[in-house]
């Protein structure tokens, strides 16, 4: 999927691939993992966020002493609420590409 797929199917691989990465044999990453590997990631999405209560939320539970740990379906729930809450997709729309 990484090499053959459609941009969208790359896209999605490739958060997968980063997710397994970080993830513990069993498939799962602590809030502490989860909150290293955004800032490490997708720093360039959450940048400027920290002010916005919903990112103050987002993060705040993720520094919570939990034994909890984030599957990879909550963790696409989070990639989404993050990037919905930021400005990336304004920027999105102002960009125009021809195909």
């Amino acid at each position: 999927a990484l090499r053959k797929g459609s941009d969208l199917e790359k896209a999605f691989a490739t958060a997968a691939l980063v997710y397994n990465n970080y993830a513990d044999p069993k498939g799962k990453l602590s809030k502490a993992e989860t909150k290293s590997l955004l800032q490490s990631q997708f720093w360039r999405v959450i940048q400027g966020q920290e002010n916005k209560p919903k990112y103050q939320e987002i993060i705040s539970s993720l520094d919570e002493e939990s034994e909890n740990k984030i599957d990879f379906e909550d963790f696409m729930i989070l990639l989404v609420s993050l990037t919905l809450m930021s400005d990336l997709l304004q920027e999105i729309k102002n960009v125009k590409t021809t195909k």
